[in-house]
């Protein structure tokens, strides 16, 4: 039996009248993949995110789920995905498990395989016992994400979708909600998007940036570090300090940029930071610590070589893409367009 990709887009677009939200995507996402979708507001993502799901049709191109069109095959699609909208909305007056059983039956789960299936989910979402007897209007903003989460899975869905499920949260809900998602690893293929990207690298095996409704980078964060992160930066903590310090470190790298030296604290000893920029692939950590702990006068009291984070990667390539769309559009459209796909969002 063929084994087609968890989502498959191609050529993607949506237009609302003349204002283009999404133009020509394209991505696949394999089985049990975990993929995060991010850009800025405005960029297209819950707007990809809502065809995906069936619930607006795309201008043109096409998209699959499970090997399903989405445009002709509606209904068979959305049984094999489960969705979270951003500020999912919740029956206030229901409990937690009414809640869940009724979204059983609208998602026509067997009654026998739904209760089995509800206490599976509040396990899992680590809603306890007495939690599945509340009144959703009492719980704290964590505990209805986790209520939402537990709906979007109850189905056991071949895709999950998750719009901004960490909006809102608290660092140790945030916490929670990663444990929740690596849980999750291989028994479904999950797209999700996030402004906090920090939690986005740790939880994703892959990411999709996404601006001004196109895609402008997509690979695991290694593959992206080193598209669109040329240099290597690496910080010094010194006790004296002087021209040594850069003759020194050009005679190991004759192109790299140093920083002028700081104040590295407010304690008063002296001791200065220098940050060192090197467009070399291959770690010069200890090369940079030997030649600069030959020079007179000088103690080297910390060092570190400092990685990239996603939040440099997604910076680093908007920035591009927004350069690349000035240089061809001129800076006037540029602003247009963006205060479009802004006032469509909000």
């Amino acid at each position: 039996m063929e084994e087609f990709p968890s989502i498959e887009v191609q050529g993607l677009s949506k237009s609302y009248g003349r204002v283009p939200a999404i133009h020509k995507l394209s991505f696949q996402v394999n089985k049990g993949e975990i993929v995060g979708f991010l850009g800025p507001n405005g960029a297209g993502k819950s707007t990809t995110m809502r065809i995906l799901c069936g619930l607006i049709p795309g201008s043109s191109g096409s998209a699959r789920i499970c090997g399903l069109s989405i445009a002709r095959q509606a209904e068979s699609v959305k049984r094999c995905i489960g969705y979270m909208p951003e500020n999912n909305p919740l029956p206030e007056a229901m409990r937690v498990r009414e809640y869940l059983r009724f979204r059983g039956g609208l998602k026509e789960m067997p009654r026998r395989t739904l209760r089995r299936r509800i206490d599976e989910v509040l396990e899992i979402c680590d809603l306890h016992y007495k939690t599945g007897r509340r009144v959703i209007g009492s719980l704290s903003k964590g505990f209805r994400q986790r209520v939402g989460v537990a709906d979007t899975i109850l189905a056991e869905p071949a895709v999950a979708i998750m719009d901004e499920p960490t909006i809102g949260l608290d660092p140790h809900q945030v916490l929670a909600f990663r444990d929740l998602i690596h849980s999750l690893r291989g028994k479904m293929t999950i797209i999700l998007s996030s402004h906090i990207l920090a939690e986005v690298e740790r939880a994703c095996d892959r990411v999709i940036i996404l601006n001004q409704g196109r895609i402008v980078a997509q690979g695991t964060s290694e593959e992206l570090r080193r598209e669109f992160i040329r240099d290597s930066e690496y910080r010094f903590t010194l006790r004296g300090h002087g021209a040594g310090v850069a003759e020194a470190v050009r005679r190991v790298d004759p192109a790299a940029r140093l920083s002028d030296p700081m104040p590295a604290g407010p304690g008063g000893d002296g001791a200065v930071a220098v940050r060192i920029e090197s467009s070399r692939t291959s770690d010069m950590s200890e090369s940079f610590l030997q030649a600069i702990e030959q020079v007179p006068g000088v103690h080297v009291q910390a060092f570190f070589r400092r990685e990239p984070s996603l939040e440099d990667i997604f910076l680093a390539a908007t920035r591009r893409s927004w350069k690349e769309t000035e240089e061809s559009l001129g800076r006037s459209t540029v602003r247009s367009v963006a205060a479009d796909a802004t006032a469509r969002d909000l």
